[in-house]
């Protein structure tokens, strides 16, 4: 089968490049923005709350090593879904919980994980992860292509990244790349 791709708002994208890397069946994870209005936005422009932009990954997969409802559960867990615009200190639109699917099926499955995780009460708040449509996305400048693997002792790596990355490690250990 072909490969697919997920495309995925979740705070910095420093953080979420790092923990899908990781993740077997996923064999490329860039960094960039999607779901604005301007094209070739820079991280600058993106940051500037003006473009539209969210902060995303575009992760490329094969469907039969991993499903797109397993990279969403990921998702889920590694990220904080029910604060609007916002991921702990990283505040603005940029930085929203957001799914831009690729087809009907990953916006059915979307739909159908955000119903699962409210239902289980995993948060006590309420979701509010765009779910819309894919359009366009923009690869991020190439000093932020592999940020974490690249500067692990930067501070806002040291104290943000790391600490995602390892309870990620620990939650989904049965699921790394060897």
């Amino acid at each position: 089968m072909a490969e697919e791709k997920a495309t995925l708002g979740a705070g910095c994208f420093w953080c979420v490049e790092a923990v899908f890397d990781d993740l077997r069946g996923v064999t490329d994870v860039v960094s960039g923005y999607s779901g604005g209005h301007k094209e070739n936005p820079t991280y600058q422009e993106v940051c500037s709350e003006t473009t539209g932009h969210a902060e995303v990954v575009q992760i490329t997969f094969d469907p039969d090593e991993i499903t797109f409802r397993e990279i969403l559960r990921v998702f889920f867990t590694v990220h904080d879904p029910t604060t609007l615009n916002r991921q702990g200190n990283d505040i603005g639109t940029s930085y929203r919980s957001a799914i831009f699917y690729h087809s009907d099926e990953q916006k059915e499955a979307a739909e159908e994980i955000i119903g699962e995780v409210a239902e289980a009460g995993i948060y006590s708040d309420p979701i509010v992860t765009e779910v819309s449509k894919f359009e366009k996305f923009w690869p991020g400048e190439d000093y932020h292509q592999e940020y974490f693997a690249n500067n692990p002792n930067q501070p806002y790596c040291a104290a943000v990244v790391a600490p995602k990355v390892s309870k990620f490690r620990k939650a989904f250990v049965d699921q790394l790349k060897r």
